[in-house]
């Protein structure tokens, strides 16, 4: 039993305001050319399908393609609901859907759907529960303690009455204890949503959706996929990858990942404004079209820098200043002596606390000058 595991596409996601769509319109057929090529049994979506509850019509759009694309392959298809989606959008037109194969997660009722496959080894149940905090589970189980998001998926897992001579494959969107975030994801404050593992131990593989980077929880059976694309720069070290887990006999389960060639990756530069733009002058740059972040080490502000380095760095998504100034934390408290300093000394002591370096003999001259204007117009 084959099955491809996908998740957080987050279909209509803006990043630092550049709109992701036309890269996730590439990356999407990029994995139906993956499905092609790895012919599964199935295709698994983890949640957050959409970055917002109510997406936009062009986000709807391009997963309604992807969708229907997916259903001419005549293969079944299992999503569930992320945090960032609707379950009540997203469950729409499940009942019609499903018998095309494209099956969706209806909105949490206090039992998980079940669907089966089977081959030569015999029966893979897919249990499919999306994602759910404690107040969910709670409304249907008001006799359990049910306090944390541990004990709330505890008690889903055990209503789903899980038969331990199948092999059992459960698709949930949850952060599991132990995995590591990226920026891009949402953090609940002091790790509140954290589930532990154990509460999969029945399952033969645990598709997961919610964290961007591509792991393992405690297990190679416990894993999260990671999105397809990059979204924040947290990220831009990482490989993207589509996730293939193969079931045989019962206990006899292998994942491997298929990578991801983004159509712009995201890059991360630093150096000096004169390093970056003349160097990449004479010897050409294979950043031209990545998403960039840029940290410039120059002493001294640049004018219009992020228009001049766009001329190089299409995409530059984020500018940053690393040196004396922005590393200087000291308060800077009001000056002592006032009535006795000049206005220049005045003005040098405030340069001086705020960049971490006195002003140039130059800067000194300039600003004595403008000094002088001021007091000539004012008088």
């Amino acid at each position: 039993m084959k099955l491809i595991h996908l998740s957080d596409l987050h279909i209509g996601k803006r990043v630092n305001e550049f709109s992701m769509m036309e890269d996730q319109e590439y990356i999407l057929k990029q994995i139906l050319k993956i499905i092609d090529d790895e012919a599964p049994d199935g295709v698994i979506i983890a949640g957050d399908v959409y970055d917002k509850p109510v997406p936009s019509a062009e986000a709807v759009e391009l997963f309604d393609d992807f969708v229907v694309r997916l259903s001419n392959r005549r293969l079944p298809v299992y999503i569930i609901s992320g945090n960032h989606d609707s379950p009540e959008r997203l469950a729409f037109g499940n009942r019609l859907m499903s018998a095309s194969g494209i099956h969706f997660s209806s909105v949490y009722n206090g039992a998980a759907e079940r669907f089966e496959l089977t081959d030569e080894y015999g029966t893979t149940a897919i249990y499919m529960l999306p994602f759910v905090k404690p107040s969910n589970v709670r409304r249907f189980y008001p006799d359990d303690k049910i306090e944390s998001y541990t004990e709330a998926i505890a008690v889903a897992v055990r209503e789903m009455q899980v038969n331990p001579d199948n092999r059992n494959i459960i698709i949930t969107h949850q952060f599991v204890t132990g995995a590591e975030r990226s920026d891009s994801e949402d953090v609940s404050v002091g790790g509140t949503d954290n589930v532990d593992a154990s509460v999969f131990d029945g399952f033969d593989y645990v598709a997961l959706g919610h964290i961007h980077r591509p792991q393992n929880v405690g297990g190679e059976t416990v894993r999260y996929c990671g999105s397809p694309l990059k979204y924040s720069f947290s990220e831009a070290p990482y490989e993207k990858s589509v996730t293939v887990v193969e079931l045989k006999e019962k206990g006899n389960t292998s994942v491997r990942t298929v990578p991801l060639t983004p159509m712009r990756d995201m890059v991360e530069l630093k150096g000096a404004y004169e390093e970056l733009t003349l160097k990449s002058f004479y010897e050409g740059t294979s950043y031209r079209e990545d998403y960039v972040h840029i940290t410039l080490t120059d002493e001294e502000d640049i004018p219009d820098v992020v228009q001049k380095l766009r001329v190089i760095y299409r995409n530059l998504m984020k500018l940053d200043y690393d040196n004396k100034r922005t590393r200087h934390q000291t308060e800077i408290n009001g000056a002592e002596d006032v009535a006795v300093k000049s206005p220049l000394e005045l003005f040098a002591e405030f340069y001086e606390a705020q960049n971490g370096a006195a002003m140039s003999p130059d800067q000194a001259t300039h600003m004595e000058a403008l000094i002088e204007k001021i007091w000539e117009e004012q008088a």
